[in-house]
């Protein structure tokens, strides 16, 4: 078992390893693979995994999401010039925030087919985003939710949702990496793996750390689990009003 911490986010992952392992803390997953379909499912979820933790981990409701898009006047049409663009507005934001925090994704609309660009960053006032945006008027920013509902289950600050909305803003024109993100963005911690001796399941969790509740689960047939718990958030006042509204 290793567990992973992302922001308001803990993971447990339960997985099995080869039987000539020797060192349990350095062990690694034993998988297999028939096809080679297959292994690029497994990459592309190491990267979701990757991409949903170290979001979770570096953002909150003090970050802002940002979507920019350009005007007629400086429409790009090559995924070549929207990357020299992100690289000049980016250093920009840098110079104006030093210490910000920035994920940037590139992506083209389903029904204009222009393209455009998603941020999300963390310490860069909304009227920096705007001014140092230089290729549009129409600049949509909002804070991250402190409350985000799946399934209708209040999981707090866990972003989840948004980030693999913005992990699956990626198509193969845009070429290159799924995201960009500034080498000072924190990583999830993780403690060293251990040995467990016991079965989990779905109905059967490992135990629930103090301050968390149990959320969810995901396994595959390689024989890795994860179970998720996030932070127990505060009361949704938003929804506990309409509550109140409702019931008078």
């Amino acid at each position: 078992m290793r567990v992973i911490y992302s922001g308001s986010v803990l993971e447990k992952e339960i997985y099995t390893v080869a039987d000539k392992t020797k060192d349990i803390k350095k062990a690694k997953p034993r998988l297999r693979f028939t096809t080679e379909e297959e292994r690029e499912a497994h990459k592309e979820g190491i990267s979701r995994r990757k991409h949903i933790r170290s979001f979770n981990e570096n953002f909150s409701p003090t970050s802002i999401y940002s979507t920019l898009t350009f005007d007629d006047e400086n429409e790009v049409h090559t995924m070549k010039e929207a990357r020299y663009i992100r690289g000049l507005y980016i250093r920009r934001l840098r110079y104006a925030c030093p210490d910000a925090v920035i994920y940037f994704y590139i992506g083209r609309g389903k029904s204009t087919h222009r393209i455009h660009f998603h941020m999300v960053s963390e310490g860069i006032p909304k009227e920096i985003i705007r001014k140092q945006w230089k290729y549009g008027t129409n600049v949509y920013m909002v804070n991250l939710r402190e409350h985000n509902y799946y399934h209708n289950i209040d999981h707090g600050q866990d972003y989840t949702g948004l980030a693999n909305y913005l992990w699956e803003h990626w198509t193969p024109e845009v070429g290159g990496k799924r995201w960009y993100q500034t080498r000072n963005a924190r990583k999830p911690e993780k403690d060293k793996p251990k040995e467990v001796k016991r079965l989990y399941t779905e109905m059967k969790p490992p135990a629930v750390p103090k301050g968390y509740k149990y959320v969810d689960c995901k396994c595959t047939k390689y024989g890795y689990w994860c179970f998720k718990y996030v932070k127990e958030p505060p009361p949704d006042e938003r929804r506990r009003g309409k509550k109140k509204k409702d019931t008078s």
